[in-house]
């Protein structure tokens, strides 16, 4: 059953890695990623990042809740396969756009302010 959990997390671990841009281990991963996650994505990741070490021990391994695991396991990787990464990045391209435009808006008004306060205009 612990090898399960395993794969579990190493699919968390990569779905990070691709959906979410944030790579190393599942700890820095989820550290990266951690303002673009909801919170109780984020403690479930956490979860399972603390677990991994004792996961890897054979007696430590019987006292995880292996439920408990899975669910977090499934429950962060559900959210992370509901990432479309291509919105994103039309998001952040579109969130780039609007500041430049804003930027060239106020200083052509600045501009103008200037030449109507000068008598220019």
């Amino acid at each position: 059953m612990a090898q399960d959990i395993l794969a579990d997390i190493e699919e968390v671990r990569e779905l990070l890695g691709s959906r979410a841009e944030a790579s190393g281990d599942l700890a820095t991963a989820l550290g990266k990623a951690r303002r673009r996650l909801p919170r109780r994505i984020y403690k479930q990741g956490m979860k399972l990042a603390e677990a991994l070490p004792l996961l890897e021990h054979p007696k430590l391994r019987l006292i995880q809740d292996e439920k408990a695991l899975k669910r977090a396991a499934r429950e962060v990787k559900t959210h992370l396969k509901k990432i479309d990464v291509a919105d994103r990045r039309k998001g952040r391209i579109l969130d780039i756009l609007g500041s430049m435009a804003f930027s060239i808006l106020v200083v052509f008004v600045l501009l103008l302010t200037v030449l109507r306060w000068r008598g220019f205009i």
